[in-house]
């Protein structure tokens, strides 16, 4: 099937062919039939991505201090690939999709094949989307008109916050699509509304709703308005333009009258100036998007509903509005479609888009000889003479950025690369020249040529995914953390007694060199030691899906695993019991300071700290024995202390986790048949970070299954 893509890095709007997606759990398979393009929105996008890294970083000045943080700790290279990894990741463009279901996903009740429906998915022949982010259309309502239904939300979201009564005074600043909108719903309700604009040709478009108008550029406003409100100025003003001056948001304060609000609904800018909002006592609110709900993970992507009677309005039912309004013909979207052209010519829409005057471009689907596989060739057959045939599940950031880099320095025969969406899999399996790209990472178990699977994956499905792996006869190598609760590390041990294939998980850290480093030289006395790692992690925002233990497991479970492993690794001793002791912020679960005992006598300490800045080094190893300590520094500097003027030469790289060398041996250590870091050493570390959280519940000492 075909979509349409954005790259930020180069500027250019595509349409890529991809593999169909799969319907997930609370979602719908959409085949769609109009699309709408968000001249605003997606103005905005467009135009960043045309813009040269100078005027790319004007526009995001928040960003260029996260990066001159990350050149402090990690070095001039990691920064740069990583801006460059971050830039060049094509993004789906549009979120305005009327179409018809072709497949309803396990727990979605109410919808059903051949509905016709609306939904925020993106510019694509089939889209998958939340079921709550999903309406039927009523039967008299036209698909062209049903299109319009999430961008009118938007205006319908920023009129509930205005709360205008009938008779009101409004004034609505931007008379672009959402403006046009904004106005038939305004006056629905009762309201008298005056548009304001710079655009004479918006302007008479707007007449035809009836509504006073005048243009900003030639018309003193606060004059004009004053004259049509006695002097009062407007109740209210829904600022609906895309305009990054300060001037709109001023104009605005200047026209509303005192306790009146003033209500942003699109991308303008917000330098105040305090007194013309405080000598009004004016209510200033921005509006998000289509309602409550949006970017709600619970509500979105996990289908739970808020309370109807006490959030009456939600994402959703702003849509059944809509759509209502639409059928009881109180809502005329048609006359606003300034032309409606075939996907395969719509990326020469955005190739001008800053010179764009329509209102209102659709994208029409024929549906014809759409390509609805799961899997698609994106290479031609390149066969190499290698007995190890791999595929990737999981086509994410760090799939990008480490692991197919690795991969490709190990010259390893990559045949599959798997994602749900299958645009990052198609993207990558072109950067990467893997043969084939899917969405079901069924077609990588059910071919007998793959002998080894690699998932890189969110982690709740990193167990689900390596026991259905090993069931199909296959290797694994998994990225951390292994499992995320007791009853899964019950189910990997079980099923790898039954079918017995090499079980890997992404511990870079035991071969970085500057581990190896220390390493040898423990070695050599082979002595209980004391080891103290230090992880200045970093914030991470709650409501994120890391911290949520039925989807993350928490980042003691999920990025502290780490640390578990190195110190068998360096202690060359299994982990005998935990204490783990949390910071008391908001009942926080990444700011922690773990005891370990291990089997050998040696004792560590993990502290994991997410309170610190993103300035000072990430991670810290300090090893003392013997009366000699070894520190590693970020992965960078390795130096040891005590041993004697130039006995132990300090080691110095750019930064380095170990990620290249645990792939070059994962090639030849699978061909082998052996695995990377033994299984009971996998076992042990694991269910060390995973009773963490018990020892905390517990405040005491747990033993770990060894």
């Amino acid at each position: 099937m075909k979509q349409l893509l954005h790259n930020f890095e180069s500027g250019e709007t595509f349409i890529q062919e991809v593999p169909m997606p799969t319907v997930k759990n609370g979602h719908l398979l959409i085949k769609t039939s109009y699309s709408l393009i968000s001249l605003g929105t997606e103005k905005m996008l467009v135009e960043f991505g045309q813009a040269n890294l100078i005027n790319k970083v004007r526009q995001q000045p928040d960003k260029v201090k996260t990066v001159i943080d990350k050149l402090q700790t990690d070095g001039v290279i990691p920064t740069l690939k990583a801006v460059k990894n971050k830039l060049s990741t094509p993004i789906p463009l549009g979120y305005c999709n009327v179409g018809e279901v072709i497949s309803v996903g396990a727990g979605v009740s109410g919808f059903k094949e051949g509905d016709v429906v609306i939904s925020n998915g993106n510019h694509a022949e089939i889209v998958c989307v939340p079921k709550n982010l999903c309406s039927k259309v009523p039967k008299n309502v036209s698909k062209k008109e049903a299109a319009f239904t999430v961008l009118s939300s938007i205006a319908l979201q920023g009129i509930r916050l205005a709360d205008p009564k009938i008779g009101d005074n409004v004034a609505v600043f931007g008379l672009g699509l959402i403006g046009q909108i904004t106005v038939q719903l305004l006056k629905a309700n009762g309201c008298n509304v005056i548009g304001i604009d710079i655009d004479n040709n918006k302007l008479e478009a707007s007449k035809r709703w009836n509504i006073d108008t005048v243009n900003s550029s030639e018309t003193q406003i606060v004059d004009y308005i004053n004259s049509k409100t006695d002097g009062q100025g407007v109740d209210s003003v829904l600022i609906t333009a895309a305009s990054k001056s300060d001037d709109i948001i001023s104009s605005a304060a200047n026209i509303c009258r005192k306790n009146g609000s003033v209500i942003v609904v699109g991308f303008v800018g917000m330098n105040l100036r305090r007194d013309e909002f405080y000598e009004k006592e004016i209510k200033l609110q921005v509006s998000c998007s289509y309602g409550p709900g949006r970017y709600d993970a619970s509500y979105e992507d996990n289908g739970i509903d808020y309370p109807f009677h006490y959030v009456r309005w939600t994402e959703q039912r702003n849509f059944e509005a809509i759509l209502q309004l639409l059928s009881d013909k109180n809502l005329l979207l048609e006359p606003l479609i300034s032309e409606i052209i075939d996907l395969d010519k719509a990326s020469k829409i955005y190739d001008n888009i800053s010179n764009n005057q329509s209102l209102a471009t659709l994208i029409r689907y024929t549906n014809e000889d759409i390509d609805s596989n799961k899997i698609i060739q994106v290479n031609e057959l390149n066969e190499k003479n290698d007995d190890i045939k791999i595929g990737i599940i999981g086509a994410g950031n760090y799939t990008k950025s480490v692991i197919l880099p690795n991969l490709k320095l190990a010259k390893a025969n990559i045949d599959y690369i798997s994602c749900r969406s299958g645009v990052n899999s198609t993207l990558l399996a072109k950067s990467f020249k893997i043969n084939k790209a899917t969405t079901d990472y069924n077609e990588i178990l059910n071919d007998k040529t793959i002998n080894l699977v690699i998932v890189s994956t969110r982690h709740d499905s990193h167990s689900r995914l390596l026991v259905d792996i090993l069931k199909s006869g296959k290797h694994v190598f998994v990225e951390k953390p292994l499992a995320i609760s007791d009853l899964q590390l019950n189910e990997i041990i079980n099923t790898k007694k039954e079918f017995n294939k090499i079980i890997n998980v992404g511990y870079n850290r035991r071969f970085s060199p500057h581990a190896l480093k220390i390493k040898k030289v423990l070695s050599m006395h082979g002595t209980p030691v004391n080891i103290v790692a230090t992880m200045n992690a970093g914030y991470i925002e709650p409501q994120d899906w890391v911290h949520d233990m039925e989807l993350g497991g928490g980042r003691i479970i999920g990025e502290a695993c780490h640390y578990f492993d190195l110190l068998i690794y360096l202690t060359g001793s299994k982990i005998k019991s935990v204490c783990c002791n949390f910071l008391d912020i908001d009942n926080s679960k990444d700011n922690a300071s773990i005891l370990i005992k291990f089997q050998n006598g040696s004792n560590g300490v993990i502290n994991y700290f997410a309170n610190g800045p993103k300035s000072y080094s990430k991670e810290n190893i300090k090893v003392f024995t013997q009366q000699k300590v070894l520190t590693i520094d970020n992965f960078n500097k390795t130096t040891g202390y005590g041993f004697g003027f130039g006995k132990f030469p300090t080691l110095r790289t750019s930064q380095d986790k170990g990620q290249k060398n645990q792939f070059l041996q994962l090639i030849s250590q699978t061909r082998a048949g052996e695995a990377l870091i033994p299984f009971d050493e996998i076992i042990n570390s694991a269910d060390a970070a995973i009773k963490c959280i018990d020892s905390f519940n517990q405040k005491k000492w747990i033993d770990i299954r060894t």
